[in-house]
């Protein structure tokens, strides 16, 4: 095992999206005036869950994810209301939220120290994990940050990898490990690709999918032993 360049997801890995979700969307909600607020988020939270898987299976673009949510949010209340800009409003909270979960500053620390290059590799929306980025302790040790957006291609697409690639000097497929929580995005990704992947997995969830890990990690800890022997 001879590794140089890691790919690392960010939500859910690294960054902490449900504390930054949640945070963002009361904000939100309040702003909208909304009183039953976890009424809401109850029926937003896996709404939004189930949109991006069907990004992933090409059911449906970023615009019309990106556009629709909330529109969708409130008309399952009863409310009409303009989705493309309640967007934007909703953006300008959740890039404001840079939190991550507890050792990932310390584990990216040790891999830099042993000469890894790190890339971030994540389907989110720019302007969003842009700021979330900016905002959390995590982005000086990112060489890049490829984003869905700005590629024009998303995980689990060959694609997004392909153009990855492209991007990084004296890049090699052989050298290259894809980091991250999904199955259908980031290990199928990796999958697709020809790329070997670990599969971190805090949660210790059994694995039901066609998408086959070349490793999988528990904690950051298993991650530092498999990187760091």
């Amino acid at each position: 095992m001879s590794y140089k360049f890691l790919l690392f997801d960010l939500d859910h890995t690294l960054l902490d999206f449900d504390t930054a979700e949640d945070i963002a969307l009361t904000h939100f909600l309040e702003e909208q005036g909304v009183t039953e607020i976890q009424t809401y988020k109850d029926y937003y939270i896996p709404m939004n869950k189930g949109l991006w898987r069907e990004l992933e299976q090409g059911k449906i673009t970023k615009p019309e994810l990106v556009n629709t949510r909330f529109s969708r949010l409130f008309a399952h209340f009863g409310i009409e209301k303009d989705g493309a800009e309640l967007a934007l409003l909703y953006q300008q909270h959740i890039a404001q939220q840079g939190q991550t979960y507890a050792g990932a500053s310390e584990l990216l620390d040790s891999l830099t120290a042993a000469d890894y290059e790190i890339y971030g590799a994540t389907n989110g929306i720019t302007a969003i994990q842009t700021g979330r980025m900016a905002h959390s302790d995590i982005a000086p040790y990112f060489n890049h940050i490829f984003i869905s957006e700005q590629m024009g291609t998303q995980k689990p697409e060959a694609l997004f990898y392909e153009k990855i690639a492209e991007q990084i000097p004296s890049f090699d497929k052989s050298q290259t490990l894809m980091i991250g929580d999904s199955l259908t995005a980031d290990i199928a990704g990796g999958n697709n690709a020809g790329l070997d992947s670990i599969w971190y997995n805090p949660k210790q969830l059994e694995n039901k999918s066609l998408f086959q890990p070349t490793y999988t990690a528990y904690s950051y800890d298993d991650i530092i032993r498999l990187l760091l022997p």
